[in-house]
């Protein structure tokens, strides 16, 4: 099973002055805003994410970080007792990871995203939730080895 970590691949380049000022920024965000957890992409989900249009990608990507940092059901939310979702909507799709957490230690807890998918109806199909379990079941089977 292929695990990769949410990398934000911004393909733009900036000023000095931008570079300054986005690093500060970020020296700001790193004192200020504490990561409830972090999120690891399962193979499936990374080439959901990878499939979409950059802009849509993007979205997702931030809505992940946000959710890292923010308890927003906006942004990340509970579906049964063991699966979740990250919610994000772009130019009128909406876009959903389904995930679990899994926490190591006791110094971090990881989110891993199983699968995407692009609703269609109100609610989130039964399979793809079946789906998101089984995998969790599969991982930790496979982690105890």
């Amino acid at each position: 099973m292929i695990v990769h970590f949410f990398v934000d691949d911004s393909s733009k380049k900036f000023t000095f002055n931008e570079t300054i000022a986005s690093f500060v920024s970020l020296l700001y965000d790193k004192k200020m805003m504490v990561k409830r957890f972090k999120t690891k992409l399962l193979e499936e989900a990374f080439e959901f994410i990878q499939k979409q249009d950059i802009k849509a990608r993007k979205k997702i990507l931030q809505n992940i970080r946000r959710a890292e940092q923010h308890s927003d059901s906006k942004f990340f939310k509970k579906l049964t007792s063991e699966i979740w979702k990250f919610r994000t909507l772009y130019s009128g799709i909406q876009y959903r990871l389904l995930a679990f957490w899994e926490k190591e230690d006791k110094i971090e807890t990881f989110v891993f995203a199983t699968h995407g998918i692009i609703k269609k109806t109100c609610r989130v199909d039964k399979k793809e939730i079946e789906k998101a379990a089984n995998i969790r079941i599969e991982y930790l089977k496979n982690k105890k080895k």
